[in-house]
Order: C-alpha cells, then sequence, then structure tokens
C-alpha cells in the first residue's frame, strides 16, 4: 500500500505575496498619479506610507512561510520570494525617507543668507492639507547652519549682466522655471548713449519755471526708496521638481553688484509639509555647483 503524503500549504506566504503585490501596485500609482497626473504631495506622502506599512507586513508574513519551509517543507516559497520582490521598491523609498527623516534637521527652507535671506517676490501659496508647518524661525537657520555649513553665497568677479545671463542658463539647464523676476537686468546705457538736449539759439534765453520744486522728505518704504535699495540687484523667483518624485519647490536667486563684483545668494523651500529631508540642501548646492562651473575662472571667495 502506497503511502502518500501531503504538504502543509504557508497560508503566510500566500497572503504575503498578494500584500507584496498591493503594494507596489499603490507606491507605483501615487509616483505615477504625483509626477504626471497632479496628485498633491500630501496625498503621496500617505500613499507611500500605507505602501511602505504593506510591504514591512508581506515581508513579515514571507519570512514567516519561509521559516515553515524550512521546518516543515510548508508549500509557499515561491509566493514568499514574489513577496519580497514586490515589497523592495516600497521598502527602499521608505528607508531612505527614514534614514533622512532622522539624520538632517526638521526644516523645509534654506538661504545661503542666514541673516538677511532674501525676500520672495510672490510667496508660494499651497494647501498643505495634513502637513501643517510654521514660519521660519532664527532656529532654523541654526539648525541649517549646524547640518549644512558649506552653502553659501558665491562673489563672482564680474558684471550683474554677465553673471545674470549665466543665472539665467544654468537655472534653465538645473530644470528651474523662472516665474518672477524684479530688477534692471539690461546694463546700463554710457553716457554718450544719452539723448542729447537740444541747445537753445544764440542770444535767447531758457523759459525759466514758474514754481521751484521744493524737496520734501519721503518715507522710507515707498516706491522710490524701494527702487533705489533695488538699483543695484536683481532677483528671479521660479520653481523646479525632482527628477523621480516630482517634488515641487520654489526657488529665490538675487545678485547684488558690489563694487566690481556680483554676489549671488539662492533660496530654496520645498512646497509642502514640514520636513523638506534634505532635498532644498541638495537642490541649492547642486545649482551653485553648476553655476561655478559656468562661470568658472571669475569665482572669488
Amino acid at each position: 500500500m502506497a503511502i502518500r503524503f501531503d504538504r502543509p500549504v504557508s497560508s503566510a506566504a500566500r497572503f504575503s505575496r498578494r500584500f507584496g503585490a498591493f503594494a507596489l501596485v499603490l507606491c507605483l500609482a501615487g509616483l505615477v498619479g504625483h509626477r504626471f497626473v497632479g496628485l498633491a504631495t500630501p496625498y503621496l506622502v500617505l500613499i507611500l506610507l500605507v505602501s511602505a506599512g504593506l510591504a514591512l507586513l508581506a515581508t513579515f508574513l514571507a519570512f514567516t512561510g519561509l521559516r515553515s519551509l524550512w521546518l516543515t517543507g510548508a508549500e509557499g516559497g515561491q509566493d514568499a520570494m514574489k513577496a519580497l520582490i514586490f515589497a523592495a521598491l516600497p521598502l527602499v523609498l521608505g528607508g531612505l525617507a527614514l534614514e533622512r527623516y532622522f539624520a538632517l534637521p526638521a526644516i523645509y527652507d534654506v538661504s545661503t543668507d542666514l541673516v538677511s535671506e532674501p525676500e520672495w517676490l510672490k510667496p508660494p501659496k499651497a494647501d498643505q492639507i495634513w502637513l501643517p508647518r510654521s514660519d521660519i524661525t532664527a532656529d532654523d537657520r541654526e539648525k541649517q547652519l549646524e547640518a549644512y555649513p558649506e552653502l553659501t553665497g558665491r562673489r563672482y568677479d564680474g558684471a550683474i549682466d554677465r553673471v545674470l545671463e549665466a543665472v539665467k542658463k544654468v537655472a534653465k539647464q538645473s530644470g528651474i522655471r523662472i516665474t518672477h523676476a524684479e530688477g534692471d537686468s539690461e546694463p546700463s546705457r554710457d553716457p554718450e548713449d544719452k539723448p542729447v538736449k537740444p541747445q537753445a539759439e544764440d542770444g535767447a534765453v531758457a523759459d525759466a519755471p514758474e514754481a521751484v520744486p521744493v524737496p520734501t522728505p519721503r518715507p522710507y518704504d515707498d516706491d522710490v526708496a524701494q527702487l533705489i535699495r533695488r538699483a543695484n540687484g536683481v532677483t528671479l523667483q521660479g520653481e523646479t521638481r525632482t527628477l523621480v518624485l516630482g517634488l515641487r519647490f520654489d526657488i529665490i536667486i538675487r545678485l547684488r553688484e558690489e563694487a566690481e563684483t556680483t554676489f549671488v545668494d539662492v533660496r530654496v523651500a520645498s512646497r509642502y509639509g514640514p520636513y523638506d529631508l534634505g532635498f532644498s540642501a541638495d537642490i541649492a548646492e547642486n545649482y551653485l555647483k553648476a553655476l561655478d562651473s559656468e562661470l568658472l575662472g571669475i569665482a572669488g571667495s
């Protein structure tokens, strides 16, 4: 009489494959929706958190199934291995985010000028939904200085119009779309190019004004005072997105002409959430390095 041996079946392995597949599909759907369809970042974060949680559950069940396979020969080894493959992407994304969350400061805005950061020409506004955040404080700037001490402005030994041309070129190459600009971006005309007022004929006397204007004091914050303060500088505001995740960031590039040099400051802020996970500093550093390469030979200390 033949004896038939029935192998047990691991339910944990079977469910691990299902949970892993669902976690992968959910993760990919969130990434595609955020990158190409317009899904808001707070919803993406929520989807990725749920996806990572399901991937963790799938991993636990997969190891349980593999343990049953090792101890009792239970069926489910293939399901367990598929579950681990499916869960890899959500776990990798969650692990990288978790590592940055604990290793980097809890800030969402960085600036190369910690004392007088460039002001937004148009303050970015976005519905934070379930990711509320507070305004930038001096404590945030101290955290930035501690985490990114090398993030500083750049001084170039060149006229502002030349540096501005490079700034715009590098911004375009870096995927930064300029949305607002302020300041005179054109070089001033030489005195020889100014129109000459026609001279009065010999013997003619110019008509004297009936009333001589008397200068009066102006408020410090009126339009004229602001124009004077901006006369030697240019400010550009733009936006950019990360390549893979499509996270949105706002950026300010400020140029100030000082004697024979031009000083460039950069400010980058994530549009959503109280934590940027270091992406803002990465964007600022990569932009400044590209600008250094573009203006190689005229960068000063």
